[in-house]
């Protein structure tokens, strides 16, 4: 399809692309091998559909204009190729080569700590520019964006005031990259955008991000992408006959709720969903203590275990699955009573998935979410993605009193301490 304007249209359903069996997998991208180790230890398997879209255009030099929400997994569709781009090409480390502008420091934390999960074991360096912060962090960001990064997360204003001091090497930037654009029109960021794109080199890669398409936006998009490909990616929603419901809990609530769940309430065939192995392990042992017959999928046991309890799962021998995102796609059962997020999934799209595999083949479902004090923020914006909110369930008096649902407010460690970190080539580890 041809539009009137110098965009080049990819259409995407993400609900027509979920149901397809052939899902593409990350190890399909031809990634170096240094960054599929990063990919492995985050446990990205397979790629959402916006990263399934966005990062064969990237990788192809062009520039892009996508339509794609917070929780779609678009962070890692410009970061990933980005990556590969600079392990695999030479490129002058004496600069910036790829600024990230987002619209708020907790977006730029966000992205940030993202990029040095994905980069641990590369030595692409980089760091987290934003206003608020005190002196220490302002002497970082400056021997950062003086001396050199490879990647540079920033807030419109922060950068600018950088700029205007005069120290910061823009020559060798290649690639500029607008998250969250529309928001940051709507903060009324557009002449900061503007002033800092006037500095950099002409030649560059511009990818811009936008959860909306307003004219506006296509206004700014002409003025800075050079003949874009243009991706859109529509959310896909849960089935109505799935019934929602959210429980507020402080973290050691947890294990005892869903005790109290799965013994007060008669699922014949439940899946708990957890973020990680050891959450996996400990719930399952936790549920076998309290008389419950669960059993546990990750990626520690062995194909022919897995497989095993799974086989127990379907034919009903098996009540109760405790399993990593590993099963979140593509498990064919049809007649899963309860699905329980342990843990609020990472993303939009992995809550879909997840809650997905309930109320199957015209069955009714239910769907449970534990929410925790610092997941809040990170729920709220699932639920903004699913355009409700979602029903908040009462715990037991016995577990004692639930916490408030404020997820716009600084709780649980939350908000970031204005502390960052310039992470040398090499350094980014973790013991």
């Amino acid at each position: 399809m041809t539009l009137p304007s110098p965009f080049t249209q990819i259409k995407v359903s993400l609900k027509k692309i979920t149901l397809t069996l052939n899902i593409l997998k990350f190890t399909e991208f031809g990634f170096d091998d240094r960054l599929m180790e990063g990919i492995d230890a985050s446990n990205y398997q397979e790629a959402t559909p916006v990263q399934e879209q966005v990062i064969p255009l990237i990788m192809q030099g062009k520039d892009l204009i996508a339509s794609a929400q917070t929780g779609t997994g678009k962070t890692a569709a410009f970061l990933l190729p980005i990556m590969n781009s600079l392990l695999t090409h030479p490129h002058d480390t004496n600069g910036i080569t790829v600024m990230v502008i987002v619209p708020t420091r907790e977006l730029a934390v966000q992205i940030a700590q993202h990029l040095e999960g994905l980069s641990y074991f590369t030595s692409i360096s980089s760091i987290a520019v934003y206003g608020g912060g005190d002196g220490n962090a302002f002497v970082q960001e400056k021997k950062a964006v003086s001396t050199g990064a490879d990647f540079v997360v920033c807030t419109p204003g922060k950068m600018m005031a950088h700029i205007k001091m005069g120290y910061v090497k823009l020559d060798k930037l290649q690639y500029l990259v607008l998250d969250e654009a529309d928001r940051m029109l709507d903060m009324g960021f557009h002449d900061d955008i503007m002033f800092i794109i006037d500095h950099l080199p002409k030649k560059r890669q511009n990818l811009l991000f936008s959860a909306t398409m307003p004219a506006r936006i296509r206004d700014l998009a002409r003025k800075i992408l050079h003949q874009p490909a243009e991706v859109n990616i529509a959310i896909s929603k849960p089935p109505e006959k799935i019934v929602q419901q959210a429980f507020l809990v402080y973290e050691p609530q947890k294990i005892p709720l869903i005790v109290h769940l799965l013994k007060e309430r008669n699922f014949k065939t439940v899946l708990v969903f957890c973020s990680s192995k050891l959450n996996v392990k400990q719930l399952t042992r936790d549920l076998k203590r309290n008389g419950i017959n669960a059993g546990e999928i990750h990626s520690d046991l062995e194909q022919a275990h897995r497989e095993e309890i799974l086989m127990k799962y379907k034919s009903g021998r098996l009540p109760v699955l405790v399993a990593t995102d590993i099963l979140s796609r593509g498990i064919d059962i049809d007649n899963i009573d309860l699905v329980i997020n342990f843990d609020v999934p990472h993303d939009g799209e992995d809550y879909v998935h997840r809650i997905g595999r309930t109320a199957r083949a015209e069955a009714e479902g239910s769907a449970y979410t534990l929410v925790s004090v610092k997941e809040q923020r990170k729920f709220h914006a699932i639920e903004r993605l699913l355009g409700k909110e979602v029903n908040k369930a009462s715990v037991p008096e016995t577990l004692g009193e639930q916490p408030p649902y404020t997820p716009m407010a600084s709780l649980g460690g939350g908000r970031p301490s204005g502390k960052k970190k310039f992470f040398n080539k090499g350094s980014n580890r973790h013991n």
